[in-house]
């Protein structure tokens, strides 16, 4: 018996086999960005974000929080979606992505938050993941 090279799959054959379709309405992580481009003024841009971002708050276990603007790096929530704070770890997990060009190479995650799944067949449940509490603010309802 000879084993047969399956045919190639294009790059849109292959996201349709995982159930991702090119129409799509929701975007994969960060079109739903609410900011207009920092890149009008770069600089200035940059000191915006940086400062949101080094602006810690403290969280505790049943905190309400949402995405500080323009720091979103995960999936969910999306913008304007609240998740709720499940654990304050004592020491962050470091993300273990080995390549440091990679975004989430040694992310301190020292939060557990627990998000709803929008979308697909598991929508409604009810999933925790670890975040870096940096990009997060306490959340309010003039998000929405």
């Amino acid at each position: 018996m000879n084993p047969t090279n399956p045919k190639p799959l294009s790059s849109s054959e292959l996201l349709a086999k995982i159930g991702i379709s090119q129409n799509d309405p929701e975007p994969l992580l960060f079109d739903d960005e609410p900011l207009d481009s920092p890149l009008e003024d770069l600089a200035a841009g940059l000191r915006e974000r940086f400062r949101s971002f080094t602006r810690r708050e403290a969280f505790r276990p049943g905190d309400v929080v949402g995405w500080k603007a323009g720091l979103k790096n995960r999936r969910w929530p999306t913008y304007g979606k609240p998740a709720i704070v499940v654990e304050v770890l004592e020491s962050p997990i470091y993300d273990t992505e080995k390549d440091s060009g990679d975004a989430y190479f040694r992310e301190p995650l020292d939060l557990a938050v627990g998000v709803f799944i929008e979308e697909g067949p598991h929508r409604g449940d009810f999933v925790v993941w670890h975040f870096d509490s940096r990009r997060l603010q306490t959340w309010t309802s003039e998000e929405n």
